[in-house]
Protein backbone atom coordinates (compact mmCIF):
# COMPACT_ATOMS: atom_id res chain seq x y z
CA UNK A 1 0.00 0.00 0.00
CA UNK A 2 1.28 3.33 -0.96
CA UNK A 3 1.81 6.48 1.34
CA UNK A 4 -0.89 8.19 2.06
CA UNK A 5 -0.47 11.74 1.46
CA UNK A 6 -0.53 14.49 4.75
CA UNK A 7 -0.56 18.40 5.45
CA UNK A 8 2.83 19.06 6.46
CA UNK A 9 1.80 21.70 8.79
CA UNK A 10 -1.47 22.59 11.06
CA UNK A 11 -1.29 26.03 9.31
CA UNK A 12 -1.37 24.52 5.88
CA UNK A 13 -4.36 22.53 7.13
CA UNK A 14 -6.25 25.45 8.62
CA UNK A 15 -5.71 27.84 5.54
CA UNK A 16 -6.64 24.91 3.50
CA UNK A 17 -9.99 24.15 5.62
CA UNK A 18 -10.75 27.60 5.65
CA UNK A 19 -10.18 28.40 2.20
CA UNK A 20 -12.86 25.28 1.41
CA UNK A 21 -15.21 27.65 4.04
CA UNK A 22 -14.59 30.83 2.42
CA UNK A 23 -15.64 31.02 -1.10
CA UNK A 24 -18.60 32.21 -2.93
CA UNK A 25 -20.95 31.94 0.18
CA UNK A 26 -18.35 34.54 1.85
CA UNK A 27 -17.81 37.15 -0.57
CA UNK A 28 -20.69 37.15 -2.96
CA UNK A 29 -23.84 35.56 -0.94
CA UNK A 30 -23.14 37.05 2.22
CA UNK A 31 -22.77 40.82 1.10
CA UNK A 32 -26.51 40.56 -0.59
CA UNK A 33 -27.93 38.20 2.42
CA UNK A 34 -26.94 40.98 4.68
CA UNK A 35 -28.02 43.80 2.26
CA UNK A 36 -31.76 42.22 1.46
CA UNK A 37 -32.07 41.43 5.21
CA UNK A 38 -31.62 44.80 7.31
CA UNK A 39 -27.60 44.35 7.39
CA UNK A 40 -26.16 44.49 11.04
CA UNK A 41 -29.30 42.25 12.77
CA UNK A 42 -28.62 39.63 9.85
CA UNK A 43 -24.99 40.01 11.06
CA UNK A 44 -25.16 39.60 14.37
CA UNK A 45 -27.52 35.81 14.22
CA UNK A 46 -25.14 35.32 11.65
CA UNK A 47 -22.13 35.20 13.73
CA UNK A 48 -24.19 33.53 16.61
CA UNK A 49 -25.35 30.50 14.47
CA UNK A 50 -21.96 30.58 12.67
CA UNK A 51 -20.62 29.32 16.67
CA UNK A 52 -23.43 27.81 18.34
CA UNK A 53 -24.71 25.65 15.44
CA UNK A 54 -22.27 25.57 12.42
CA UNK A 55 -19.01 24.89 14.32
CA UNK A 56 -20.30 21.69 16.45
CA UNK A 57 -20.73 20.11 13.16
CA UNK A 58 -17.33 21.34 12.17
CA UNK A 59 -15.20 20.00 14.83
CA UNK A 60 -17.37 16.84 14.08
CA UNK A 61 -16.13 16.49 10.89
CA UNK A 62 -12.74 16.85 11.46
CA UNK A 63 -13.18 14.03 14.23
CA UNK A 64 -14.14 11.79 12.07
CA UNK A 65 -12.36 12.18 9.24
CA UNK A 66 -8.60 12.54 12.21
CA UNK A 67 -9.94 9.84 13.46
CA UNK A 68 -10.74 7.27 10.07
CA UNK A 69 -7.28 8.78 8.50
CA UNK A 70 -9.01 7.36 5.14
CA UNK A 71 -11.31 8.98 2.72
CA UNK A 72 -14.78 9.81 3.90
CA UNK A 73 -16.84 6.30 2.70
CA UNK A 74 -13.32 4.23 3.96
CA UNK A 75 -13.74 6.25 7.50
CA UNK A 76 -17.57 5.56 7.79
CA UNK A 77 -16.83 1.73 6.80
CA UNK A 78 -13.84 1.71 9.44
CA UNK A 79 -15.23 2.71 11.97
CA UNK A 80 -18.84 1.69 11.98
CA UNK A 81 -18.33 -1.48 10.40
CA UNK A 82 -21.54 -4.03 9.13
CA UNK A 83 -23.72 -0.39 9.53
CA UNK A 84 -24.79 1.68 6.72
CA UNK A 85 -23.09 5.01 7.78
CA UNK A 86 -20.82 4.72 4.87
CA UNK A 87 -23.57 6.08 2.64
CA UNK A 88 -22.93 9.73 3.87
CA UNK A 89 -19.62 9.32 2.32
CA UNK A 90 -21.19 8.56 -0.97
CA UNK A 91 -24.04 10.96 -0.44
CA UNK A 92 -21.09 13.55 0.63
CA UNK A 93 -19.25 13.03 -2.97
CA UNK A 94 -22.45 13.12 -4.91
CA UNK A 95 -23.70 16.34 -3.60
CA UNK A 96 -19.87 18.04 -3.65
CA UNK A 97 -19.83 17.01 -7.59
CA UNK A 98 -22.97 18.21 -8.19
CA UNK A 99 -21.97 21.90 -6.23
CA UNK A 100 -19.00 21.95 -8.32
CA UNK A 101 -21.10 21.22 -11.49
CA UNK A 102 -22.87 24.76 -10.74
CA UNK A 103 -20.46 26.43 -8.47
CA UNK A 104 -17.73 26.62 -11.51
CA UNK A 105 -20.30 28.38 -13.89
CA UNK A 106 -20.31 30.50 -10.94
CA UNK A 107 -16.57 30.63 -11.29
CA UNK A 108 -16.42 31.11 -15.00
CA UNK A 109 -18.42 34.03 -14.39
CA UNK A 110 -15.71 35.51 -12.70
CA UNK A 111 -12.85 34.42 -15.20
CA UNK A 112 -15.16 36.04 -17.49
CA UNK A 113 -15.06 39.61 -15.24
CA UNK A 114 -11.82 38.93 -14.57
CA UNK A 115 -10.53 38.85 -18.11
CA UNK A 116 -12.46 41.83 -18.94
CA UNK A 117 -10.87 43.83 -16.15
CA UNK A 118 -7.48 43.05 -17.55
CA UNK A 119 -7.81 43.78 -20.57
CA UNK A 120 -9.68 47.45 -19.53
CA UNK A 121 -13.01 46.24 -21.35
CA UNK A 122 -15.17 46.10 -18.36
CA UNK A 123 -15.93 49.51 -18.81
CA UNK A 124 -16.67 49.38 -22.56
CA UNK A 125 -20.42 48.37 -20.91
CA UNK A 126 -20.67 52.24 -20.58
CA UNK A 127 -22.25 51.74 -17.22
CA UNK A 128 -25.01 49.33 -18.42
CA UNK A 129 -23.33 46.34 -16.51
CA UNK A 130 -26.78 44.67 -15.97
CA UNK A 131 -26.79 43.98 -19.39
CA UNK A 132 -23.21 42.83 -19.35
CA UNK A 133 -23.64 40.51 -17.07
CA UNK A 134 -27.08 39.19 -18.70
CA UNK A 135 -24.99 38.76 -22.24
CA UNK A 136 -22.23 36.75 -20.64
CA UNK A 137 -24.47 34.53 -18.65
CA UNK A 138 -26.66 33.83 -22.01
CA UNK A 139 -23.65 33.35 -24.25
CA UNK A 140 -23.57 29.57 -24.82
CA UNK A 141 -20.30 29.90 -26.03
CA UNK A 142 -18.87 31.91 -23.44
CA UNK A 143 -20.61 30.42 -20.30
CA UNK A 144 -19.55 27.13 -21.12
CA UNK A 145 -15.81 28.32 -22.14
CA UNK A 146 -15.07 29.85 -19.11
CA UNK A 147 -17.25 27.40 -17.14
CA UNK A 148 -14.37 24.81 -18.70
CA UNK A 149 -11.29 27.13 -17.84
CA UNK A 150 -12.17 27.48 -14.15
CA UNK A 151 -12.53 23.19 -13.66
CA UNK A 152 -9.36 23.06 -15.91
CA UNK A 153 -7.76 25.07 -12.70
CA UNK A 154 -9.21 23.54 -10.49
CA UNK A 155 -7.97 19.57 -11.52
CA UNK A 156 -5.04 21.00 -11.99
CA UNK A 157 -4.08 22.19 -8.37
CA UNK A 158 -6.23 19.01 -6.84
CA UNK A 159 -4.19 16.45 -9.54
CA UNK A 160 -0.77 17.95 -8.15
CA UNK A 161 -1.62 16.35 -4.15
CA UNK A 162 -2.00 17.06 -1.19
CA UNK A 163 1.36 18.82 -0.09
CA UNK A 164 2.25 19.73 -4.16
CA UNK A 165 -1.18 21.18 -4.66
CA UNK A 166 -4.03 21.87 -2.22
CA UNK A 167 -1.62 23.09 0.48
CA UNK A 168 0.25 24.82 -1.52
CA UNK A 169 -2.35 26.72 -3.54
CA UNK A 170 -4.47 27.74 -0.29
CA UNK A 171 -1.27 28.64 1.62
CA UNK A 172 -0.62 31.58 -0.93
CA UNK A 173 -4.14 32.20 -1.88
CA UNK A 174 -5.19 32.80 1.55
CA UNK A 175 -2.72 34.84 2.95
CA UNK A 176 -3.36 37.22 -0.34
CA UNK A 177 -6.93 37.05 0.24
CA UNK A 178 -6.72 38.76 3.20
CA UNK A 179 -4.16 41.28 2.22
CA UNK A 180 -6.08 42.30 -0.58
CA UNK A 181 -9.05 42.82 1.41
CA UNK A 182 -7.25 45.12 3.90
CA UNK A 183 -6.26 47.28 1.04
CA UNK A 184 -9.69 47.36 -0.52
CA UNK A 185 -11.17 47.49 2.94
CA UNK A 186 -9.24 51.04 3.56
CA UNK A 187 -9.93 52.51 -0.18
CA UNK A 188 -13.68 52.00 0.62
CA UNK A 189 -13.54 52.88 4.16
CA UNK A 190 -12.03 56.50 3.01
CA UNK A 191 -14.68 57.72 0.55
CA UNK A 192 -16.87 60.44 1.73
CA UNK A 193 -20.02 59.00 3.00
CA UNK A 194 -18.84 55.97 3.80
CA UNK A 195 -19.70 56.02 7.66
CA UNK A 196 -23.55 54.99 6.36
CA UNK A 197 -22.10 51.45 5.31
CA UNK A 198 -20.81 51.08 8.66
CA UNK A 199 -23.56 51.84 10.05
CA UNK A 200 -25.64 49.52 7.95
CA UNK A 201 -23.68 46.77 8.92
CA UNK A 202 -22.63 47.58 13.20
CA UNK A 203 -25.85 49.46 14.25
CA UNK A 204 -28.89 47.31 14.90
CA UNK A 205 -32.00 48.22 13.31
CA UNK A 206 -34.22 46.28 15.57
CA UNK A 207 -37.61 45.56 13.14
CA UNK A 208 -35.57 42.85 11.42
CA UNK A 209 -35.06 40.48 14.07
CA UNK A 210 -37.50 38.22 13.20
CA UNK A 211 -38.00 34.57 12.77
CA UNK A 212 -37.47 34.84 8.77
CA UNK A 213 -33.89 36.87 9.29
CA UNK A 214 -33.14 34.38 12.27
CA UNK A 215 -33.82 31.31 9.39
CA UNK A 216 -31.86 33.05 6.62
CA UNK A 217 -28.48 33.82 8.73
CA UNK A 218 -28.57 30.37 10.36
CA UNK A 219 -28.73 28.46 6.65
CA UNK A 220 -25.75 31.39 5.97
CA UNK A 221 -23.60 30.33 8.80
CA UNK A 222 -24.13 26.54 8.07
CA UNK A 223 -23.64 26.32 4.81
CA UNK A 224 -20.54 29.03 4.61
CA UNK A 225 -18.59 26.19 6.74
CA UNK A 226 -18.72 23.66 4.03
CA UNK A 227 -20.43 21.07 6.50
CA UNK A 228 -22.61 18.33 5.52
CA UNK A 229 -20.67 17.03 2.63
CA UNK A 230 -18.16 15.29 4.23
CA UNK A 231 -15.52 17.59 2.24
CA UNK A 232 -14.06 18.49 5.99
CA UNK A 233 -13.79 14.75 7.21
CA UNK A 234 -11.69 14.54 3.43
CA UNK A 235 -9.74 17.32 4.44
CA UNK A 236 -8.74 16.11 8.03
CA UNK A 237 -8.25 12.70 7.35
CA UNK A 238 -4.78 14.47 5.90
CA UNK A 239 -3.66 15.49 9.55
CA UNK A 240 -2.00 13.24 12.10
CA UNK A 241 -3.37 11.53 14.80
CA UNK A 242 -1.41 14.35 17.16
CA UNK A 243 -3.02 17.53 15.61
CA UNK A 244 -5.84 19.10 17.96
CA UNK A 245 -8.77 19.87 15.66
CA UNK A 246 -10.92 22.15 18.85
CA UNK A 247 -9.05 25.07 18.14
CA UNK A 248 -8.64 24.22 13.99
CA UNK A 249 -12.50 24.33 14.01
CA UNK A 250 -12.85 27.63 15.69
CA UNK A 251 -9.88 29.47 13.65
CA UNK A 252 -11.39 27.72 10.40
CA UNK A 253 -15.10 29.23 11.73
CA UNK A 254 -13.29 32.83 12.53
CA UNK A 255 -11.64 33.11 9.48
CA UNK A 256 -14.95 32.81 7.42
CA UNK A 257 -16.10 35.40 9.43
CA UNK A 258 -13.59 37.78 9.25
CA UNK A 259 -14.01 37.30 5.46
CA UNK A 260 -17.53 37.39 5.25
CA UNK A 261 -16.92 41.12 7.36
CA UNK A 262 -14.16 42.45 5.31
CA UNK A 263 -16.29 41.99 2.00
CA UNK A 264 -19.14 43.61 3.39
CA UNK A 265 -16.38 46.23 4.54
CA UNK A 266 -15.58 46.55 1.25
CA UNK A 267 -18.71 46.80 -0.46
CA UNK A 268 -21.40 48.35 1.79
CA UNK A 269 -19.61 52.18 2.33
CA UNK A 270 -18.62 51.94 -1.19
CA UNK A 271 -22.98 50.84 -1.96
CA UNK A 272 -23.84 54.18 0.13
CA UNK A 273 -21.20 56.35 -0.28
CA UNK A 274 -22.04 56.63 -4.44
CA UNK A 275 -25.73 56.69 -3.54
CA UNK A 276 -26.75 52.68 -4.42
CA UNK A 277 -28.89 50.63 -2.64
CA UNK A 278 -28.07 47.34 -0.49
CA UNK A 279 -30.54 45.44 -1.29
CA UNK A 280 -29.38 44.76 -4.98
CA UNK A 281 -29.53 40.74 -3.73
CA UNK A 282 -27.61 38.27 -6.04
CA UNK A 283 -26.31 41.14 -8.85
CA UNK A 284 -24.43 42.88 -6.32
CA UNK A 285 -21.56 41.85 -6.93
CA UNK A 286 -21.62 41.43 -10.73
CA UNK A 287 -23.75 44.64 -11.29
CA UNK A 288 -23.65 47.09 -8.57
CA UNK A 289 -20.07 46.68 -7.58
CA UNK A 290 -18.36 47.60 -11.05
CA UNK A 291 -20.83 50.91 -11.17
CA UNK A 292 -19.33 51.63 -7.76
CA UNK A 293 -15.57 50.62 -8.71
CA UNK A 294 -16.57 52.99 -12.09
CA UNK A 295 -16.80 56.12 -10.02
CA UNK A 296 -13.69 56.13 -7.94
CA UNK A 297 -10.26 56.90 -9.01
CA UNK A 298 -8.02 53.77 -9.95
CA UNK A 299 -11.60 52.01 -9.80
CA UNK A 300 -10.30 49.78 -12.00
CA UNK A 301 -7.41 48.55 -10.92
CA UNK A 302 -9.39 48.29 -7.64
CA UNK A 303 -12.00 46.34 -9.43
CA UNK A 304 -9.44 44.02 -11.03
CA UNK A 305 -8.44 43.32 -6.99
CA UNK A 306 -11.52 42.07 -5.95
CA UNK A 307 -12.35 39.81 -9.21
CA UNK A 308 -8.98 38.37 -8.16
CA UNK A 309 -10.10 38.34 -4.57
CA UNK A 310 -13.61 36.78 -5.78
CA UNK A 311 -11.53 33.83 -7.94
CA UNK A 312 -8.97 32.84 -4.97
CA UNK A 313 -12.32 32.17 -2.31
CA UNK A 314 -14.07 30.67 -5.37
CA UNK A 315 -11.21 27.88 -6.12
CA UNK A 316 -10.41 27.24 -2.77
CA UNK A 317 -13.75 25.96 -2.46
CA UNK A 318 -13.90 24.43 -5.56
CA UNK A 319 -10.91 22.58 -4.82
CA UNK A 320 -12.09 20.82 -1.62
CA UNK A 321 -15.33 19.78 -3.45
CA UNK A 322 -13.53 18.07 -6.49
CA UNK A 323 -10.90 16.63 -3.51
CA UNK A 324 -14.02 14.37 -1.71
CA UNK A 325 -14.62 12.70 -5.14
CA UNK A 326 -10.96 12.14 -6.05
CA UNK A 327 -10.00 10.90 -2.23
CA UNK A 328 -13.03 8.20 -2.57
CA UNK A 329 -12.35 7.14 -6.22
CA UNK A 330 -8.53 6.23 -5.55
CA UNK A 331 -9.37 4.98 -1.84
CA UNK A 332 -5.34 3.74 -0.71
CA UNK A 333 -3.80 4.35 -4.49
CA UNK A 334 -2.81 7.92 -4.38
CA UNK A 335 -0.56 7.05 -8.00
CA UNK A 336 -4.12 7.10 -9.22
CA UNK A 337 -4.51 10.90 -8.22
CA UNK A 338 -3.70 12.54 -11.73
CA UNK A 339 -6.13 10.26 -13.98
CA UNK A 340 -8.95 10.44 -11.81
CA UNK A 341 -9.10 14.16 -11.07
CA UNK A 342 -8.90 14.45 -14.96
CA UNK A 343 -11.46 11.89 -15.24
CA UNK A 344 -13.83 13.65 -12.30
CA UNK A 345 -13.18 17.13 -13.31
CA UNK A 346 -13.86 16.35 -16.99
CA UNK A 347 -17.55 14.14 -15.52
CA UNK A 348 -18.19 17.19 -13.68
CA UNK A 349 -17.40 19.89 -16.09
CA UNK A 350 -20.29 17.90 -18.65
CA UNK A 351 -23.06 17.61 -15.90
CA UNK A 352 -22.51 21.17 -15.08
CA UNK A 353 -22.92 21.89 -18.94
CA UNK A 354 -26.81 22.37 -18.49
CA UNK A 355 -26.42 24.90 -15.83
CA UNK A 356 -24.11 27.15 -17.77
CA UNK A 357 -26.73 27.40 -20.50
CA UNK A 358 -29.54 27.54 -18.54
CA UNK A 359 -29.62 31.72 -18.68
CA UNK A 360 -29.70 31.37 -22.78
CA UNK A 361 -30.72 28.64 -24.92
CA UNK A 362 -31.63 26.25 -22.03
CA UNK A 363 -33.31 29.14 -19.95
CA UNK A 364 -37.07 27.85 -21.04
CA UNK A 365 -36.34 24.28 -19.55
CA UNK A 366 -37.61 24.27 -15.78
CA UNK A 367 -37.38 21.85 -13.12
CA UNK A 368 -40.25 22.67 -10.33
CA UNK A 369 -40.59 26.03 -11.43
CA UNK A 370 -36.65 26.55 -11.28
CA UNK A 371 -34.26 26.60 -13.92
CA UNK A 372 -31.61 23.97 -14.27
CA UNK A 373 -29.32 26.02 -12.32
CA UNK A 374 -30.86 27.33 -9.61
CA UNK A 375 -32.69 23.70 -9.50
CA UNK A 376 -29.41 21.97 -8.75
CA UNK A 377 -28.42 24.67 -5.94
CA UNK A 378 -31.75 24.13 -4.25
CA UNK A 379 -31.34 20.35 -4.59
CA UNK A 380 -28.18 20.65 -3.08
CA UNK A 381 -28.30 23.51 -0.41
CA UNK A 382 -31.58 22.82 0.43
CA UNK A 383 -31.96 18.90 0.31
CA UNK A 384 -28.38 17.41 0.29
CA UNK A 385 -26.54 19.41 2.54
CA UNK A 386 -28.82 19.53 5.60
CA UNK A 387 -29.67 15.68 5.47
CA UNK A 388 -26.02 14.89 5.16
CA UNK A 389 -25.13 17.55 8.29
CA UNK A 390 -27.86 15.78 10.11
CA UNK A 391 -26.44 11.91 9.63
CA UNK A 392 -23.40 13.67 10.65
CA UNK A 393 -24.54 15.13 13.83
CA UNK A 394 -26.63 11.93 14.73
CA UNK A 395 -23.17 10.11 14.02
CA UNK A 396 -20.88 11.81 16.59
CA UNK A 397 -23.62 12.51 19.06
CA UNK A 398 -24.94 9.05 19.01
CA UNK A 399 -23.01 6.26 17.47
CA UNK A 400 -19.61 8.03 18.95
CA UNK A 401 -19.42 6.56 22.43
CA UNK A 402 -18.94 10.08 25.02
CA UNK A 403 -15.57 8.20 26.07
CA UNK A 404 -14.61 8.14 22.17
CA UNK A 405 -15.66 12.16 21.18
CA UNK A 406 -13.79 13.08 24.77
CA UNK A 407 -10.35 11.21 23.67
CA UNK A 408 -10.66 12.47 19.83
CA UNK A 409 -11.36 16.17 21.07
CA UNK A 410 -8.70 16.42 23.57
CA UNK A 411 -10.32 19.54 25.11
CA UNK A 412 -11.16 20.95 28.56
CA UNK A 413 -14.31 19.46 30.36
CA UNK A 414 -16.40 22.42 30.01
CA UNK A 415 -15.37 22.84 26.23
CA UNK A 416 -16.43 19.57 25.74
CA UNK A 417 -19.52 19.50 26.90
CA UNK A 418 -20.66 22.78 25.30
CA UNK A 419 -19.99 20.86 22.31
CA UNK A 420 -21.19 17.65 23.27
CA UNK A 421 -24.55 19.33 23.97
CA UNK A 422 -24.63 21.22 20.71
CA UNK A 423 -24.03 18.04 18.15
CA UNK A 424 -26.45 15.92 20.08
CA UNK A 425 -29.40 18.39 20.55
CA UNK A 426 -29.10 21.78 19.18
CA UNK A 427 -27.27 21.11 15.89
CA UNK A 428 -29.26 18.55 15.23
CA UNK A 429 -33.09 20.74 15.76
CA UNK A 430 -31.24 23.45 13.86
CA UNK A 431 -30.59 21.74 10.70
CA UNK A 432 -33.99 20.05 10.88
CA UNK A 433 -35.52 23.64 11.24
CA UNK A 434 -33.18 24.82 7.87
CA UNK A 435 -34.54 21.57 5.78
CA UNK A 436 -38.16 22.40 6.54
CA UNK A 437 -37.71 25.63 5.49
CA UNK A 438 -35.51 24.93 2.85
CA UNK A 439 -38.42 22.15 1.13
CA UNK A 440 -41.28 24.20 2.17
CA UNK A 441 -42.00 25.59 -1.48
CA UNK A 442 -41.99 22.56 -2.27
CA UNK A 443 -45.64 22.33 -0.98
CA UNK A 444 -46.68 25.78 -2.32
Amino acid sequence: MSSRDQFTTKIGFILAAAGSAIGLGAIWKFPYMAGTNGGSVFILLFILCTFVIGLPVLIAEFMIGRRGQKDAVTSFKEQAPGKPWYLIGWGGMIIAGLILSFYSVVGGWILSYLGRAITFHLNSSNGNYADLFGNIISSPFEAVLVQGLFMLLTVVIVSAGIQGGIEKASTWMMPLLFIFFIILVIRSLTLDGAMEGIKFMFVPDWSYLNAETFLKALGQAFFSLSVGIAVMITYASYLPKSEKIGNSAINVASMNIIISLLAGLVIFPAVFALGYKPDQGPGLVFIILPAVFEQLPLGGLFLTIFFVLLLFATVTSSISMLEIVVAIAIGDKPEKRKKIAWIGGIIIFIVGIPSALSFGILSDVKILDRSIFDFVDFLTNSIGMPIGAFLISIFAGYYYTKDISRKELATSSLMFNIWYISIRYVSPIAIFIIFIQGILPLFK
